[in-house]
């Protein structure tokens, strides 16, 4: 296990915006725990507007569970999520039901409904959550398809689909309400190289292209590097350094260039 001195290192997160402007997120000393075992261990991490942030860590850092804070569906033990100037840790729900409106997210390898077409999925939004009418919907499905490459694709069911282009229907279904805010959970498990680079790109297209901030976790480094503005490394429940991707890919860090190296940890330092 890391000493607390390696945790609080100077790495660890100074955020981009030092005007004293409000960040997108704020993420105030925050903690979890299940079953008695701490997950979320006193996070501080901020995102800035218009910027896509991607949190890297390897297998049970705490990542999802992160993810799963921002958007409200978990409640921390302690600490504050402030979105936009609003705490939502204490906060009347009709106000958490509003701020969570901010934002659309991309569950691991799409999370379609397996009943639905690709253009009910995408639909399913729209219908549920504005009075939009049958030919507005249309569009604006049509539309976001198109901005994720999947044209001619709408009366297709999941089960016909690849890998690659599942999770970009979940991207064009995230995308379905224009959201402020875009959290991708795990967006490139189980693609090959080709089909991974290629959802990076249309990752990076929306984010070019469409006014949100952007939150990724992923344990991909090379998609890391290809999305992210910063990169912010989690281990054990703590956020250890945050930098853009160039300097990221120099910080002194042992534990940091052995996870960029793939190289196994010594026994010392997984204790």
């Amino acid at each position: 296990m890391a000493d607390d001195t390696t945790a609080a290192a100077p790495l660890a997160g100074d955020p981009i915006a030092g005007d004293g402007t409000t960040p997108k997120i704020a993420v105030i000393d925050v903690w979890k725990s299940f079953a008695g075992k701490e997950v979320l261990r006193g996070i501080d991490l901020e995102v800035t507007t218009g910027e896509s942030l991607v949190i890297v860590g390897g297998s049970g850092a705490g990542k999802s569970v992160l993810l799963k804070h921002l958007i409200g569906l978990i409640q921390p033990d302690r600490g504050h999520i402030v979105v936009d100037g609003e705490d939502l840790t204490c906060a009347e729900p009709a106000v958490c039901l509003a701020m969570r409106k901010k934002f659309g997210m991309s569950f691991q390898e799409g999370a379609l409904f397996d009943s639905m077409s690709v253009f009910e999925n995408v639909a399913f939004a729209l219908r549920r959550h504005t009075r939009m009418r049958e030919d507005e919907i249309a569009a604006r499905v049509h539309e976001c398809l198109a901005m994720v490459h999947l044209e001619d694709v709408d009366a297709k069911m999941p089960g016909q689909l690849s890998g690659g282009m599942r999770r970009r229907v979940g991207f064009a279904r995230a995308i379905a309400l224009q959201p402020e805010i875009l959290l991708f959970d795990e967006p490139n498990t189980g693609l090959d190289p080709i089909t991974s680079a290629a959802i990076d790109k249309v990752i990076v297209e929306m984010r070019d292209s469409l006014p949100v901030t952007m939150v990724t976790i992923t344990h991909d480094m090379s998609s890391a590097f290809r999305i992210a503005d910063r990169v912010a490394m989690l281990r054990e429940g703590r956020i250890l350094a945050v930098a853009p991707p160039e300097q990221f890919r120099v910080l002194p860090d042992q534990y940091i260039q052995k996870f960029l190296a793939g190289e196994p940890l010594e026994e010392e330092e997984v204790a």
